[in-house]
């Protein structure tokens, strides 16, 4: 029988590292509900709407003009200070990703928790070693530092002063304070950017997808006052990010009407999002404009009858918790509404 289960059988760990593993999900729940309704990721489920390139704009590509606009106007649209460089790069995630192949020698990387085990398992690869800490001023004897603020798992937000308390030890090493400000789109207390003069010992990177609904059009910024922009920039080359995200990016952070309606209509699907959850017996364990955290007693039976309904969340096993992000629409809330209420009475 398609729904018969074990409550103790396992999360695979692939939906643990990443999010948006449908691929992953068609094959392990082959008889699941179709067509599937992907809450794993922390995106917005309506886009900004792309422009549209003519012929000519699409064969010629991208143009170094176009970039160093785009790399203004992120700077201004994220409030940076004057002193410090824009680095488009083709989403933040793949320039988190790339910056361990920027070190030459490993170094000690602390993670502050909950962190991204994905993200964790690209510096070990790189031959960096890791470590997860409980709070910034725990950085010990790291070189470098990685915060995602607002958290990814539970949107938490790490005080500014806390970060900047950390950097004197991280300078001494000659190391660097890594902030991926992916979700701070959401939250303008989020962002350090506005608040700091300089960025010398510091990388933030920013994403123009989460917020604005574009998993589909990767684009990001690393913005530093640091020597590691000009080996962003050589390892990516000139033509890093495409024409289609670069005009969606001049777009997109340019529409200052859309972003604030958006907030507007992602802070009431998510106050509908919020209520079917705690109907169904979860505990909201935290979140961001783009999602909830709701933790449960039994996440791992509650993944996979979501799963076996097509419904994919994103799971914090550690956490005992699961990750939804926004629905559409009244339809696919209803959908999730019905699963967890086949789950609430099983």
């Amino acid at each position: 029988m398609a729904f018969l289960f074990r409550t103790a059988e396992k999360i695979d760990p692939r939906f643990v590292e990443a999010a948006g593993r449908l691929d992953l999900a068609r094959s392990l729940y082959p008889d699941a509900e179709a067509p599937w309704l992907d809450l794993s990721r922390a995106t917005a489920p309506w886009s900004f709407p792309a422009p549209m390139l003519g012929d000519e704009e699409f064969a010629r590509g991208t143009d170094a003009d176009a970039i160093a606009a785009l790399a203004g106007l992120a700077a201004k649209t994220y409030r940076a200070p004057p002193s410090v460089e824009v680095v488009p790069v083709p989403g933040a995630d793949a320039g988190l990703r790339l910056l361990p192949w920027l070190y030459r020698s490993p170094k000690r990387v602390a993670f502050l928790a909950p962190a991204d085990a994905g993200l964790r398992a690209a510096w070990e690869a790189a031959g960096h070693s890791t470590t997860k800490i409980a709070s910034v001023a725990a950085v010990g004897k790291a070189d470098i530092l990685v915060v995602d603020n607002p958290g990814h798992a539970d949107g938490r937000i790490a005080a500014h002063a806390e970060l900047a308390a950390a950097l004197p030890a991280l300078k001494r090493r000659d190391g660097l304070l890594v902030i991926d400000e992916t979700l701070a789109d959401t939250d303008d207390r989020a962002s350090i950017l506005p608040s700091v003069a300089r960025l010398d010992s510091t990388v933030v990177l920013r994403s123009a997808n989460a917020f604005h609904g574009a998993g589909g059009l990767p684009l990001g910024f690393a913005i530093t006052s640091h020597p590691i922009a000009e080996r962003f920039r050589a390892s990516l080359g000139p033509d890093a990010v495409s024409a289609e995200a670069v005009a969606f990016g001049r777009a997109a952070l340019a529409g200052t009407d859309f972003a604030a309606e958006h907030r507007a209509r992602l802070a009431e699907m998510g106050g509908k999002l919020e209520v079917a959850l705690t109907h169904a017996g979860l505990r909201i364990a935290g979140g961001t404009l783009l999602f909830r955290l709701a933790a449960t007693d039994m996440p791992h039976s509650l993944f996979h009858r979501l799963a076996r309904a097509g419904i994919l969340t994103r799971p914090f096993p550690k956490l005992d918790a699961l990750r939804f992000s926004l629905p559409r629409d009244d339809k696919d809330l209803a959908r999730l509404q019905a699963a967890l209420a086949a789950f609430a009475s099983a």
